[in-house]
């Protein structure tokens, strides 16, 4: 555990090392059956149904592949990241947002596997995507999360809008 730590205390330390295009190695990790590593990946080339089985896993509802890759291919910043043990390679985790391509960006289904959740890679994965964000000049990130879920993301400096207007949905009769 305190090697996550320090890689989130002054994370500009922990440099990421570039592997394949699209992807940054933040960190390698050693495990009892082996060694193996996290890496974060920008490509969208994902196995729907690995990241179907990765919603599963968390509890998420089954939701038509076909609308999963429209999704993925609408959204603006993918980030994804991947347990690599050998030659094997496993999704465990991601996030994506959608934006106007100018000023705002909304985060949606940020994921991590329950055998990874707890060590910090929540937080580094949404690091990484806002990280994204900001290097495409975005200057407001929004999100909804799930009660459950919001002391997290306060954790991350998100906060309830600061002046205090409430979000407003529609939905299909």
């Amino acid at each position: 555990m305190g090697f996550w730590k320090s890689l989130f205390i002054g994370s500009e330390s922990a440099s990421p090392v570039q592997a394949n295009s699209g992807d940054a190695v933040l960190a390698e990790v050693t495990g009892q059956d082996g060694s193996g590593r996290i890496v974060f990946s920008t490509d969208r080339e994902i196995d729907l149904y690995e990241l179907e089985e990765l919603c599963s896993a968390v509890g998420w509802a089954r939701r038509p592949v076909r609308k999963v890759q429209k999704a993925i291919q609408h959204s603006f910043v993918v980030v994804t990241m991947w347990e690599e043990k050998g030659a094997r390679r496993r999704l465990v985790g991601f996030s994506r947002a959608t934006s106007d391509h100018a000023f705002n960006a909304t985060i949606w289904d940020v994921v991590v596997h329950p055998d990874f959740q707890g060590q910090g890679l929540g937080k580094a994965l949404m690091k990484q995507l806002i990280k994204k964000l900001r290097s495409e000049d975005i200057s407001n990130v929004t999100l909804f999360a799930d009660p459950q879920v919001v002391e997290f993301y306060r954790g991350l400096g998100f906060m309830p809008d600061p002046e205090g207007i409430k979000g407003m949905f529609w939905y299909p009769d």
